[in-house]
């Protein structure tokens, strides 16, 4: 990977750890659905205009039933997922969270898809969703005034698993379509579903300057100017070196909720994170251990 390259990867999970924060600081006042048609709006305004200047318009008219699906899974409903749990969780803990994106989108394929799965994925698997339930576990409570923790825990993992059936759903549809016209078309698609529910419940106070700030910052940098680079590093280093960029966005949301929101990390966050890590690069072959020569040999 070039220096170049490098330098946007670490940017993007920068943009990318940053909208956890955006979403604490916006979520109160919005409300989780009308932040989340809020984003949606914004990066589809932003979006479109790149499409056409492109020329796939035409690719998202031949698709549009499929990418508005994929545009509900992927956006719409992760979005207000995400959304919902930034009202009672941390930045930090939402985005540790998110990181399970990729566990999920290897369960999946091998259930749907028949992707294999070999030893060293398996374990992986089992590492990572270990590390799932022990930090939900400590995480999650539904006892009598602390239910909107745990609700929110689920929404957090909701987001995700949506996430990885999107993955194997967009592999099985719509393999060959331009990104673009997937980045632009799935939030073309998240506007339609999330205007009207989003202008029925708009505060009845309205949001602060700082809110509007957290939610246009959410909308053109952490969605749609985070799809252009997203999709060009997959261009410039491949999808498996851009993939990478789900390990570094936790470090960046906690780091941000650290600095601007005075959130605590703590040893669980921590440990959870670093075995959900683990897990995730073992079961998406980023981490490949290596065999001892004399035991391939033997095989």
């Amino acid at each position: 990977m070039k220096r170049l390259d490098l330098a946007e990867l670490l940017a993007l999970a920068a943009v990318w750890g940053a909208s956890f924060l955006f979403m604490r600081l916006g979520a109160a006042e919005f409300g989780p659905v009308a932040l989340a048609a809020v984003r949606v709006v914004g990066a589809s305004l932003f979006l479109m205009p790149v499409l056409a200047m492109r020329g796939e318009w035409p690719a998202l008219r031949r698709h549009w039933k499929s990418i508005f699906f994929v545009g509900l899974t992927n956006s719409a409903i992760p979005f207000l997922c995400f959304s919902y749990a930034a009202l009672s969780i941390t930045a930090g803990l939402s985005s540790i969270f998110n990181a399970t994106t990729p566990l999920w989108g290897a369960l999946i394929a091998w259930l749907w898809l028949k992707d294999k799965l070999t030893p060293w994925r398996v374990l992986g698997l089992v590492i990572g969703f270990a590390g799932v339930l022990g930090l939900a576990w400590e995480k999650a409570s539904f006892k009598p005034g602390a239910e909107a923790v745990g609700f929110a825990v689920l929404a957090c993992l909701a987001a995700p698993l949506l996430y990885g059936f999107s993955a194997s759903f967009t592999k099985k549809r719509l393999t060959g379509v331009p990104p673009m016209a997937l980045a632009a078309g799935s939030q073309l698609s998240s506007a339609i579903a999330l205007v009207l529910p989003g202008v029925w419940l708009w505060p009845a106070q309205a949001p602060s300057a700082g809110a509007w700030a957290a939610a246009v910052g959410l909308a053109l940098l952490c969605t749609g100017v985070a799809y252009i680079m997203y999709f060009r590093l997959i261009a410039n280093v491949g999808p498996a070196n851009a993939i990478s960029v789900t390990f570094l966005v936790p470090a960046f949301a906690v780091l941000w909720g650290a600095l601007f929101l005075h959130e605590a990390i703590t040893p669980a966050m921590v440990l959870g994170c670093s075995v959900i890590l683990a897990g995730t690069a073992l079961a998406t072959g980023v981490l490949k251990p290596r065999v001892p020569a004399a035991a391939a040999a033997a095989k």
